[in-house]
Parts: C-alpha cells; structure tokens; sequence
C-alpha cells in the first residue's frame, strides 16, 4: 500500500458506506456509459456518482478498507470516477460478526497508518474499535461510522473535512 506521506490516510469502506443497505434513494444521474445501467448487480445503482468528487476533493490519500479488495478498484472507483486507489492489506472477513469483538479490520488499519493521522469511515465501527485505536495508535485518528441503511451524506463529508482539515494544521503546528 503506498500513498503520499505528507497527506492524513482515509479508509474508506464499500457495503453500507458507498453501498447502502436500506431503500437509499437511487443518484438522479444515472449514466449507462459508465456501466449504471448495464451492470450485473443491481446494487451498484445505489452508489452516489457525486461521492467521487466529493472524496476526492477531500485532503487526504485515500484508501479501500474493504472486503470487495482490489475489486473496489475494478468495479467501484470507475463508477465514481475514482482513479486507482490502494488498497490496505486486511484480513479474511470474518464469517458472521461478533458485536463484543474487536471489528476485523481494526488491528489492519492501525498498522497500516504506522502513526500517521487517518480517518476510518465504515458503517461498523464500535466504541470498542475507537477505544483500542486510541490506546494503540500514536497518531491522530478519527473513526467515522455512518448509518448503513443511508451510507455517506453531506454531513459526513463535511465532518470528515473539518478533522482532515484540522488534522493537518496540527500536523503543520508541529502538534500530535
């Protein structure tokens, strides 16, 4: 996984982040030439073509943390107009999930940010993942969870943008 360093990590999921679970609204620019229409899984017309803009103009390196893998890139990012992204290096997805467990990317991503300030936006997150991210990361992390049902909004982004933004400037400050 190499991203530019100067830049705060984001982690980024797919199903119930991009991909919501509920009756999302479906985007109202549905564009065939970019596979919208013609694609085998009917769930992809959930995904929002503005939240590739949107990402990208936030200030950071972004980074799938997902089960679809490299897949994200094959089939997501083009569809939202997302160039190649990294991909971190997780573990097997985990049969059913526990919800007193630790969440099985966890332990991946703190390792993968070795300190640098990330952002982790995922529709499973815990208090019990910020509570070990905190003890066991040395750098500043903000672990963003949105609603499954609803997947990433414009409040989202705009949360995400401040800490970013701010995360940066205490960088920049020479502040931890």
């Amino acid at each position: 996984m190499a991203v530019p360093e100067e830049l705060p990590l984001l982690f980024l999921d797919v199903d119930g982040t991009l991909l919501p679970f509920g009756e999302a609204q479906l985007p109202s620019t549905l564009d065939a030439r970019n596979g919208w229409q013609s694609t085998s899984n009917p769930q992809l017309a959930k995904l929002d073509p503005a939240h590739g803009p949107r990402l990208l103009a936030l200030p950071c390196a972004l980074v799938w943390a997902t089960a679809w893998m490299e897949d994200a890139n094959e089939v997501i990012a083009p569809l939202l107009g997302l160039p190649e992204l990294p991909v971190a290096d997780l573990p097997d997805a985990p049969e059913t999930d526990e919800a007193d467990l630790l969440h099985w990317k966890t332990r991946a991503l703190v390792e993968a940010a070795a300190g640098r300030p990330f952002v982790w936006v995922d529709d499973e997150i815990t208090d019990l993942d910020r509570a070990w991210v905190s003890r066991h990361h040395r750098g500043r992390a903000l672990l963003h969870r949105v609603r499954s049902t609803i997947g990433l909004t414009a409040s989202d982004f705009a949360m995400v943008g401040q800490w970013l933004r701010r995360s940066i400037a205490a960088e920049n400050a020479g502040a931890v």
